[in-house]
């Protein structure tokens, strides 16, 4: 297994607990974490979406080279996430804290993907 490879596992596993850490963070410091006003609703279904990615993120650390579409859709939602609530959080100063908090978050988890993953298929060994 190469350096790249190794990392990229690493990454995967890192990305995906803090995946499953949403919900304690929105908690911990929301002005970074949590969009006001605060919304129960909302808040279950990002914590239940990114859970499942967070999950699946996990299971994917195994084996990358067979999870490459749900890679690199993790690393395409988390931009054009990223970069919609810095949208707003610009536009809003009452959310500017998310500028410090979960905006820069995704944008990291992004670019860390996005550089150790793989671009094109790469064979599955069984």
């Amino acid at each position: 297994m190469d350096k790249r490879h190794r990392y990229l596992r690493i990454a995967l596993v890192v990305v995906g607990t803090a995946f499953l850490l949403v919900y304690p963070l929105m908690k911990i410091w929301s002005s970074g974490w949590s969009w006001l006003p605060g919304q129960y609703e909302y808040e279950q279904m990002i914590v239940g979406i990114y859970a499942t990615l967070g999950v699946f993120l996990l299971w994917a650390s195994r084996k990358p080279e067979a999870h490459l579409s749900l890679i690199w859709f993790t690393v395409w939602s988390s931009v054009v996430h990223g970069l919609i609530m810095a949208f707003h959080a610009v536009i809003d100063s009452a959310e500017r804290g998310h500028l410090l908090g979960d905006v820069p978050a995704l944008i990291l988890v992004a670019i860390v993907l996005g550089v150790l993953t793989p671009r094109e298929g790469v064979p599955v060994q069984e």
